[in-house]
């Protein structure tokens, strides 16, 4: 599942990591399809628990919409309710937001409807801006190792999110890139030269700016880790940070507040959008 990059407890009640995926209407349908059954069956949730072999909370949890049965637990379920099939016909239909990890979900839809989204990246370029070549490089090397299946679901997912670039003009879009993201190459000469290209053609957009942190810079607010703020159509802002396998929606103002000024020193520092396109330039005519 990817976060913001693909890469990768939060204030004001949301979740602060993975866990139990977020219900959809479909899972959350099956499961009252189960309980139905279930109930028609005459069974307690502790009767059909044991029958089917799962633990009491993995089984109201399927019921209630917040998990996503696996193969065993519909065919054992089959069995025990009388085997109608309707188990098995309605889990094809099945619907969790795929590729989207569970935690970035919540800022996900947040971020489906900022008027203001700010990026500070220092890992790897961001989710917004990569190429689907830069994105199939990344997850052809993840560990552990994704299937055809999910790399597809990923890298649509992506795709899907990007069109925030492109379907809100009057969101205004900042990002903030360390020089040496580009410098690494990866993926190769030729998907760096494509992926630069992508960028300073994203950065020409009106709505756009990307600077790039030299290397020169020694120290700045970054040097903690990858940032991303934005404002709702409400005037409310939210932070977002994420590490390895797990996220973390800020709502605390004070927090917010924090991070907005680190920031706005970021911006201080790194190159100016006109200076930040000639380096992009000048690391595309070395390639």
């Amino acid at each position: 599942m990817i976060g913001a990059n693909g890469g990768a407890g939060a204030a004001g009640g949301w979740p602060s990591s993975g866990g139990e995926p977020e219900s959809s209407d479909s899972l959350r349908t099956f499961g009252a399809v189960v309980q139905a059954l279930r109930e028609h069956a005459g069974l307690s949730r502790r009767e059909f628990a044991a029958l089917v072999r799962f633990s009491q909370h993995t089984v109201a949890s399927i019921e209630q919409g917040r998990r996503m049965p696996d193969h065993a637990f519909v065919e054992r379920a089959e069995e025990v309710l009388g085997n109608t099939g309707a188990l098995r016909r309605a889990v094809r239909h099945l619907a969790r937001q795929p590729g989207l990890a569970s935690w970035f979900r919540h800022w996900a839809r947040l971020e489906a409807v900022a008027i203001t989204l700010y990026t500070y990246e220092c890992r790897l370029i961001p989710g917004l801006l990569q190429t689907e070549a830069y994105a199939r490089t990344l997850f052809d090397n993840r560990l552990p190792p994704l299937s055809d299946e999910d790399i597809q679901a990923q890298i649509a997912a992506r795709s899907e999110r990007q069109r925030l670039l492109t379907e809100r003009p009057h969101t205004a879009f900042s990002f903030i890139l360390d020089e040496h993201l580009f410098l690494r190459r990866t993926g190769g000469a030729e998907v760096t030269r494509e992926l630069i290209d992508h960028v300073l053609e994203l950065a020409a957009r009106r709505n756009i700016e990307i600077q790039i942190m030299p290397l020169t810079e020694g120290t700045h607010p970054g040097l903690n880790g990858p940032m991303q703020l934005l404002e709702t159509p409400q005037n409310h802002w939210f932070a977002y940070c994420e590490g390895q396998e797990t996220g973390q929606l800020v709502a605390d103002p004070k927090t917010v507040s924090i991070l907005q000024l680190r920031y706005a020193k970021l911006r201080s520092q790194a190159l100016t959008p006109q200076d930040s396109a000639g380096l992009l330039k000048q690391m595309r005519g070395a390639l």
